[in-house]
């Protein structure tokens, strides 16, 4: 019976992340558009497009890492910056 109502807690716990981290996201999104479009204007030279190829390999690295054991720092997701890295 225990394991019952920890598999209830814990099913709850992980539904509520998701929950926050996707209003969040979404939040963060409607936040940074004007940004993302001033930037997208301004890019003269395609940086920011090149730096998007850039950045989507190195995620798909990252998730073989993941695979592989490796562990990345807590602080590189909880950064407010982090969607922003695109832009510099």
């Amino acid at each position: 019976m225990q394991t019952l109502a920890v598999d209830i807690a814990s099913t709850f716990v992980d539904d509520a992340t998701a929950i926050v981290t996707g209003f969040g996201g979404a939040l963060l999104r409607f936040a940074m558009g004007p940004i993302d479009r001033i930037a997208n204007a301004c890019d003269i030279a395609g940086v920011l497009t090149e730096r998007r190829a850039t950045l989507r390999m190195w995620r798909a690295n990252r998730g073989r890492a993941r695979h592989e054991g490796r562990r990345f720092s807590l602080l590189g997701r909880l950064s407010p910056f982090r969607r922003l890295a695109h832009l510099t």
